[in-house]
């Protein structure tokens, strides 16, 4: 499936091998205030088909998680993730076709609660 961002400055491709199905939102501090859902993809099969200059790169913590965005219209389009890094999440509303809205419930994930996050 492929995905954009708003201005098509970005473009990206992946597997997604539950389709949309996998679609949630997260309440880690930086997720909850970006409030997107994403879908899983493998990360091994992410690939940016234009605009790779036009990535930013936003990572704190761990630096395990690595959202990226574009730089000339400000859209999230995929992470990796801290979770399992073998993943990536992108964006639900960047892919073509896909829309938020008539997806239906979208589950939330516990990043509040991430393992790595807790003291011993």
């Amino acid at each position: 499936m492929k995905a954009n961002c708003h201005c098509g400055a970005v473009e990206i491709e992946a597997e997604f091998p539950q389709g949309l199905a996998s679609a949630a939102r997260c309440d880690c501090s930086f997720c909850i205030r970006r409030g997107v859902a994403a879908v899983t993809a493998i990360a091994a099969s992410l690939k940016v088909l234009k605009g790779k200059g036009n990535l930013s790169l936003y990572s704190w913590g761990t630096h395990t998680a690595k959202h990226y965005f574009c730089k000339t219209c400000g859209i999230y389009t995929h992470h990796q993730r801290r979770a399992n890094p073998l993943e990536c999440g992108v964006n639900l509303g960047c892919i073509a076709g896909a829309n938020p809205r008539t997806h239906g419930d979208i589950p939330w994930t516990d990043g509040v609660d991430h393992p790595s996050d807790r003291q011993a």
